[in-house]
């Protein structure tokens, strides 16, 4: 598994300042994890526009992912849980911490077990990014939307707002900080 995206050169990336200001002042006052991943979550939206955004921890021991939060909770109920098989896609993301770009309906489906539900919501193309602390993944920072490729850009705000991430998803599923 490569990461590919669609821009021919590196760009530079121009974020809204008020937007990430605002970011950064939650994320620093936030008591709750909870408070943190609405705030990422706005930010995701607005930044990248609508799609499905979920914030899972991974538990290594038990090949698992959990959702913390989603912002489609009818689709994908918080606290809801996947054993994660061996495969190249979790060899890729939860293993090696790599991002994986999945762009049209023949990538989703070769990588997600519940690609009806992805199709049920329009949705052809996932940025899976992995949340990780000193180097080992802790949780995954998943955005689907109805497009059809992902621009460098996109790939890199989707990177940092998920590591704004790591220390909620710390927080939220009681992880001690990973071995150094």
């Amino acid at each position: 598994m490569t990461e590919t995206v669609n821009d021919a050169a590196p760009c530079v990336v121009t974020l809204p300042v008020p937007l990430l200001a605002a970011l950064c002042d939650t994320l620093a006052r936030a008591a709750k994890p909870a408070i943190a991943f609405d705030a990422i979550g706005s930010a995701t939206a607005a930044l990248l526009g609508p799609g499905l955004l979920t914030i899972n921890a991974y538990r290594r021991a038990s090949s698992e992912v959990v959702r913390l939060w989603s912002s489609d909770t009818t689709a994908y109920p918080v606290g809801g849980r996947k054993y994660k098989a061996d495969t190249p896609w979790t060899r890729w993301v939860l293993h090696q911490g790599e991002v994986f770009v999945g762009e049209g309906d023949a990538a989703l489906e070769a990588v997600f077990d519940d690609i009806s539900t992805i199709r049920g919501l329009a949705l052809s193309a996932v940025v899976n990014v992995p949340v990780c602390e000193r180097g080992h993944c802790v949780g995954t920072f998943n955005f689907l939307a109805a497009r059809n490729a992902w621009t460098q850009s996109e790939v890199a705000v989707l990177r940092v707002l998920a590591q704004m991430a790591a220390p909620a998803v710390m927080a939220a599923s009681g992880c001690l900080m990973p071995p150094t």
